[in-house]
């Protein structure tokens, strides 16, 4: 994909964010109602709710949601990967650059067999400028051993490259990245793909699912399976790894895990479909 198109890519996804925002602002507003009303005291006119007001809000949303920068103004045409990868070092097209530590590109086999994309990289990934090198990190590599796929056949990466998080304690907490954090991160991860050109992408969990597959997909109901997209030959979702380390006990962790190295069997069953159609 031309960086270009990417950027339009982007482009349309921001607007995309910027819409359901402003709907989701004018929903509020008209189910303000009575309840939306401010109370009164008797003999007295009881004030309306504001509804200009949030409409006007909504549209300054919109507004500046299309005027927010992406990173495709910070990606040199015809880069290689490694010039990419540096570009990206310096990249502030959203605030997550003020949150992490450094750009968190991804890393792998310059011309990878498979492309697996998870969220946002994490504590322990921010700090050494790695991706899938934490906790997440470990649950995947014992995964693609079990599903017999090696690491160095693969290359990983994040929907965001920059951590967002919170403070709880002398901890950093991992924040979900909004729709705009996204889009604006979007020319990023399509450049990787133009450059890499996966057999197989994976994506894992909501976020890049939703990033890549649109927003009404759902992990929960469509993982395991051969997807049809543009992105790769064959796409495949599945949750990420790090859900696994949330499960409430030990038995769910195990029936989670074999579910995970499940959908990963699939990926190597493509990948071998694709080698002997190569051959």
């Amino acid at each position: 994909m031309p960086w270009h198109f990417a950027a339009e890519q982007n482009q349309a996804a921001a607007e995309h964010a910027a819409n359901a925002a402003a709907q989701a602002w004018r929903e509020q507003a008209r189910r303000a109602g009575p309840e939306g009303r401010a109370s009164a005291k008797p003999g007295t006119r009881r004030a309306q709710p504001n509804l200009k007001a949030r409409s006007r809000k909504a549209d300054r949303v919109k507004r500046q949601s299309k005027s927010q920068r992406t990173a495709a103004e910070f990606i040199p045409p015809g880069a290689s990967l490694d010039e990419v990868r540096r570009a990206a070092a310096g990249c502030k097209a959203c605030d997550l650059w003020k949150l992490g530590t450094q750009t968190v590109f991804g890393e792998g086999a310059r011309h990878a067999k498979v492309m697996f994309i998870g969220e946002q990289p994490g504590d322990k990934e921010d700090l050494a400028g790695k991706p899938f090198v934490g906790p997440a990190g470990a649950v995947l590599d014992k995964a693609l051993a079990a599903a017999g796929i090696s690491r160095e056949d693969i290359y990983v990466t994040n929907a965001v490259k920059h951590f967002k998080w919170e403070p709880r304690g002398k901890r950093r907490i991992h924040k979900k990245p909004n729709a705009l954090e996204v889009a604006a991160c979007r020319p990023w991860l399509d450049r990787e793909i133009e450059l890499t050109q996966p057999e197989v992408v994976v994506v894992m969990g909501a976020t890049a699912a939703q990033a890549l597959l649109g927003r009404q997909f759902k992990v929960t109901q469509q993982r395991g399976r051969l997807l049809d997209s543009n992105l790769a030959p064959h796409v495949i979702a599945t949750v990420h790894p790090s859900s696994i380390l949330r499960a409430p006990d030990d038995e769910t962790r195990h029936a989670e895990m074999a579910s995970f190295i499940d959908d990963l069997r699939v990926v190597a069953r493509a990948m071998k479909q694709r080698t002997r159609r190569a051959a």
